[in-house]
């Protein structure tokens, strides 16, 4: 029995609204696709809804390794692992786009829901894998930890993303709409 064992339910619900998550995702995408963009806006995307499904991604991808039925913690340490170290990478990656785009200045919440706390999520995942054989157990509860943090993450800034599409684009376009109209 290996230290996993007890995990399965956790990761079955875990990553199974990872997985329901991305598909509402690519839902709401397809549906606001029809609205007029810029460049601006595709900068914008890259930093706003792309981490969303890189998250839940994750989260899904975590799930998957951690229900597979290894024999040993070792193989799943390095993969949760990695998967920190690339986080880590693509935190600093989202960082400067949210710096360099130009369709929205990102305000504190911004920068912690969409910096912040995935760099701190993909840490912890770094940080349990190296932690995984001394401290098996603490190192199981810093995964889930991380793994439900990029799941709240995710659905705190796709419910953002949606907000901001349906309360501010559509009232700019409804603007710009009237003041284009002809008078009569």
């Amino acid at each position: 029995m290996t230290a996993l064992a007890g995990w399965e339910n956790f990761y079955v619900i875990v990553g199974s609204s990872a997985g329901a998550l991305i598909g509402l995702q690519f839902v709401v995408i397809t549906l606001i696709a029809d609205a007029p963009n810029s460049r601006a806006d595709a900068q914008a995307g890259g930093a706003f809804s792309t981490p969303s499904v890189v998250h839940f991604g994750a989260v899904l991808f975590l799930s998957a390794i951690a229900t597979a039925p290894w024999g040993a913690l070792t193989p799943v340490a390095v993969f949760w692992g990695l998967l920190g170290l690339f986080g880590i990478a693509y935190s600093v990656i989202v960082a400067r786009r949210l710096r360099t785009q130009t369709s929205y200045k990102p305000v504190g919440e911004d920068w912690l829901f969409h910096a912040l706390l995935p760099l701190a999520a993909y840490a912890a995942l770094a940080v349990s894998a190296c932690a995984a054989h001394p401290h098996a157990r603490v190192a199981l509860f810093l995964v889930a930890a991380a793994a439900l943090l990029l799941l709240f993450i995710g659905i705190h800034n796709a419910w953002d993303a949606v907000t901001y599409h349906v309360f501010v684009r559509r009232r700019e376009q409804g603007d710009a709409e009237q003041t284009n109209k002809p008078n009569a």
